[in-house]
């Protein structure tokens, strides 16, 4: 069977769950099978958003992070539930638990996704029976359905991974490139957000394959360091190991300032904080990562320091995200004294494409807010046409879209939650 693996390449698979939240409630509860099911928050208030749909949802048009009037308007006979997140993280856990019977080199990188490097696991057959295996026993260990890519690389496995769900099994390797990937538009592209693939079409780029041709400089004139990177991945390159340590990987950006002078006043404070906030969200986006801890330093003028932080259910990046954290923190830790030193650090960081937004019910009772205004704009989009106007959603940064499918959680949900103590 060894010779059906690659003698100097790699082989990965990308595992991804179909529908996780809505599936996870079908085999929980089989008579959900077969009818059109959202998970969504305040369900009693028929207020909040759709977190995720079955596909026979969305068969009537149901998406994720729909507002829930909207989904039932369109599917009078959906089911709706409201969010078990222990029930999502036990079936991520027996997931995983799966995975890793084939290989140590498994990385989580959402409750619902991870890669696997099997290269060395030829015992168990050739990379396709593997694959089959894995996603035959997910089936019926969990009654759960995932989808599989198998290629050379971590960009490739997730590419292939979305090509055909669910229960889908997809093989791509780099000779496929040009005849799969190349006349797709950028923006069908991982890691290729709507802005990026505007900012692309103004030097003529409009296919994947034209970005992998691209002029270097003009790239990285238009995009920076990314713009390199992304036509790397075009060609299908992407070095990146698979790393089961990632999910406890600790790095951190972050930025400090003495005080020219001593401070109490708690005004003067939090400038100092906002500046401190727009150069660390500086430098999260030039390394093109978001983080899912934030922490403040602060120093008195007697040199006492202390640190403080937060984890955080959604990652961040923004400048006044952080510096509206940074505030919070301040507020609940700082003695009053006069202080010499502030600083602010991101920490626990994740690549944009490998970070996702936690929907939890904190995020449904914000967006529930919106209800009133969510039923004029359909009002006036059924009345004048739906590009009447257009809320602010619509004009996402990259960072927002870079964050992956908003169904997922985080992948901190390995992890603890934490408040660091004193």
């Amino acid at each position: 069977m060894k010779e059906m693996y690659p003698k100097n390449g790699r082989v990965i698979l990308h595992v991804d769950m179909n529908s996780f939240y809505a599936s996870v409630e079908m085999a929980y509860d089989l008579s959900l099978k077969g009818k059109p099911l959202a998970i969504a928050g305040n369900v009693e208030e028929r207020r909040g958003i759709i977190v995720t749909c079955s596909y026979d949802a969305r068969k009537f048009g149901v998406k994720t992070t729909m507002p829930l009037w909207e989904a039932r308007k369109l599917c009078p006979q959906l089911i709706v539930k409201s969010p078990n997140f222990d029930r999502y993280r036990a079936a991520s856990m027996g997931m995983f638990a799966i995975l890793r019977q084939y290989t140590d080199l498994v990385e989580p990188v959402s409750i619902d996704e991870g890669y696997m490097d099997i290269t060395e696991s030829f015992e168990f057959g050739s990379p396709i029976e593997i694959a089959q295996t894995i996603q035959k026993r997910i089936l019926e260990q969990l009654d759960l359905p995932c989808s599989i890519g198998i290629a050379p690389n971590k960009f490739l496995a997730k590419t292939a991974s979305d090509m055909k769900k669910p229960m889908g099994i997809t093989i791509l390797r780099k000779r496929d490139i040009p005849a799969k990937l190349w006349p797709l538009n950028t923006n069908e592209m991982h890691g290729v957000g709507k802005k990026t693939a505007e900012k692309l079409k103004t030097i003529g780029i409009h296919t994947i394959g034209e970005l992998a041709k691209a002029n270097d400089i003009q790239l990285k004139t238009l995009l920076g360091i990314n713009g390199i990177r992304l036509k790397e991945r075009a060609n299908g390159n992407d070095h990146r190991p698979v790393d089961p340590e990632s999910i406890d990987e600790f790095k951190s950006i972050g930025n400090s300032t003495t005080l020219p002078r001593d401070v109490s006043n708690q005004q003067e404070l939090f400038h100092v904080l906002e500046s401190l906030a727009e150069t660390v969200s500086v430098r999260l986006k030039r390394k093109s990562v978001l983080a899912t801890t934030i922490g403040i330093t602060i120093r008195y003028k007697d040199r006492k320091t202390i640190t403080r932080s937060k984890k955080l259910a959604n990652p961040i990046g923004q400048k006044e995200e952080l510096a509206s954290l940074a505030k919070q923190l301040l507020l609940k830790h700082w003695s009053g004294d006069p202080v010499r030193l502030l600083g602010i650090t991101g920490t626990d960081l994740v690549e944009h494409d490998n970070a996702y937004k936690q929907l939890d019910l904190f995020s449904y009772e914000k967006d529930a807010k919106k209800e009133p205004l969510l039923k004029t704009l359909s009002s006036l989009r059924d009345k004048y046409g739906k590009n009447i106007i257009e809320t602010a959603g619509t004009h996402q940064t990259d960072s927002d879209e870079n964050r992956g499918t908003a169904t997922s959680f985080n992948k901190d949900f390995l992890q603890k939650n934490k408040e660091s103590s004193p």
